[in-house]
């Protein structure tokens, strides 16, 4: 792979730290785009601009007039996000990547596995509505004027700073503390999850990619385990042989917490399993190769050296209590 300029809109996120590693170990000019406020360090030859890409006219002074083979968009949700992006340097580029999300994919999905060619439908949530509206965007760009985008779909993909289940650091705290967990569902449902060093072994492959332009690919690896697994290997990297999970509908957690529902009813409560086969006869280097059991080990072990990371959400443990209260008198 030839070397090629490429500019992150990000590049300090939970996806896309991993993805500027990659592609700074591939060889890239790599420049990076955004506010400076992540605890996540970038690689020391990478070039970082300190700059809100909201602002327009800031972002075009601090390019410069600068030119990129790629431009890899982590930071639109909106499609007025979008078009600032192209302005101020997507237009001008070889090829513009937005990062959507498969949640777009439709919810509940009629079949799995979901393919690029599932179609694009969520009426649960607004975060998911708005970034198919951004895809509308950039494929009447790509029709209409031939635009080189290409469109990525990642699932829930992690890494050791990030906890996938509802409460987050307040579950760790609760499965120590001997207290149950809320798990949605009767948590057989199955549950992508893609560590952010795999997500970027196929993201790197489709930079510069002519054979992607036009494209939409989902990115997620082949690893699907249970809720109730999840669950079950967070605790055991946390030290706790014997976790109480209590199951709990997902729509009277919704009922319960509105701030969880539309997350819950437009993604995490359907088994939702990808076909990665697209991707992969582009990138064939592309494979899971870290599963959550590791995955979760590294996770507490990121915790556990960063105590002032350790946020319990005292309204939602307190939630949590009066639901499986409610739960278990329901039962009894």
């Amino acid at each position: 792979m030839s070397s090629r300029r490429i500019l992150f809109l990000g590049g300090s996120g939970v996806i896309s730290t991993s993805c500027v590693r990659a592609a700074v170990a591939a060889g890239h000019d790599v420049t990076v785009l955004n506010r400076g406020r992540s605890p996540r360090a970038l690689p020391g030859d990478v070039r970082e601009l300190v700059v809100d890409v909201r602002d327009a006219e800031a972002v075009t002074a601090a390019l410069a007039g600068a030119e990129f083979d790629v431009v890899a968009d982590f930071l639109s949700f909106v499609p007025a996000h979008v078009q600032t992006a192209l302005t101020v340097a997507g237009e001008r580029a070889g090829q513009y990547i937005f990062i959507s999300s498969a949640s777009a994919y439709q919810k509940p999905p009629a079949r799995v596995p979901v393919t690029e060619s599932t179609p694009l439908r969520n009426p649960f949530w607004q975060y998911s509505r708005d970034k198919i509206a951004c895809e509308d965007l950039l494929v009447a760009a790509y029709r209409d004027r031939g635009l080189p985008v290409t469109i990525v779909r990642p699932s829930h993909t992690y890494d050791a700073t990030l906890l996938p289940t509802m409460g987050g650091w307040t579950d760790v705290a609760r499965l120590r503390a001997g207290k149950p967990v809320v798990v949605h569902g009767d948590g057989t449902t199955q549950w992508t999850l893609t560590h952010s060093d795999d997500f970027a072994v196929a993201f790197t492959g489709l930079l510069g990619n002519r054979a992607a332009l036009g494209e939409a690919f989902t990115i997620t690896g082949t690893h699907a385990p249970t809720w109730n697994q999840i669950y079950t290997w967070l605790a055991e990297a946390a030290g706790v042989a014997d976790p109480q999970l209590v199951h709990i509908a997902s729509e009277t957690i919704a009922a319960w917490d509105p701030d969880l529902g539309p997350g819950l009813l437009g993604d995490n409560a359907h088994s939702m399993v990808f076909d990665n086969a697209k991707v992969t006869a582009l990138v064939p280097a592309f494979a899971t190769t870290i599963t959550f059991d590791e995955g979760a080990r590294r996770i507490l072990a990121w915790f556990d050296t960063h105590p002032e990371q350790q946020q319990v959400n005292e309204r939602r443990d307190a939630l949590f209590d009066r639901m499986i209260a409610h739960a278990r008198a329901a039962g009894a």
